[in-house]
């Protein structure tokens, strides 16, 4: 069909453990995504496990040159991430700091992109200020944050092994993330 642009979504989020509260927040909002017509792919867990961003070392292992090709081919991005002490964690942190790598592109960082952000914690505050911090991150390189964002708190709200979620507003939040992050994409290509 001439004129149909697919929409490339990359969700990148969870926790070393497989199948995590967090990663199954970034599944819910991926399925959003493609629910509204965009190719999504999963990074997370293992997927995450990099070595520390060096600036100075120019060698990336192969999940490392993944990673920062799957974020260079992206038209928008979901960043779910569990609050550990109050923040990002320091596995999807350091992912993030591979961003750096496309400072050279013709679209720099994040430059265009539609982000949306998710955290995820075991009480209201770490998940608030979670959010937070992943929206000036989105900020800072260059992003567009979607207006929608969610802070979920897991000790309130749980992810079944089947993928359902305990509360259906939270779902229904985590989905209109991902449409929001195809909508401005698809608007922007």
């Amino acid at each position: 069909m001439i004129g149909v642009v697919t929409v490339n979504v990359v969700g990148i989020g969870g926790s070393l453990r497989t199948d995590s509260q967090s990663e199954r927040a970034l599944r819910i909002a991926l399925d959003g995504a493609a629910q509204a017509g965009a190719k999504t792919t999963l990074v997370s867990g293992a997927d995450l496990v990099l070595p520390f961003y060096d600036p100075a070392e120019p060698d990336r292992s192969p999940v490392a040159r993944r990673l920062v090709d799957e974020l260079r081919a992206a038209d928008g991005v979901v960043l779910v991430s569990p609050g550990y002490h109050g923040t990002v964690s320091g596995l999807v942190k350091n992912a993030l700091d591979y961003v750096e790598d496309l400072r050279e592109d013709l679209r720099p960082y994040l430059d265009g992109r539609a982000v949306g952000c998710v955290a995820t914690a075991q009480g209201w505050q770490a998940a608030v200020t979670t959010l937070t911090s992943l929206r000036s991150i989105v900020h800072a390189l260059r992003g567009w944050p979607t207006p929608l964002g969610a802070a979920v708190n897991s000790a309130q709200v749980k992810f079944g092994p089947d993928g359902d979620c305990s509360d259906a507003k939270v779902t229904a939040t985590l989905r209109t993330i991902g449409l929001q992050v195809v909508e401005f994409a698809t608007a922007r290509v």
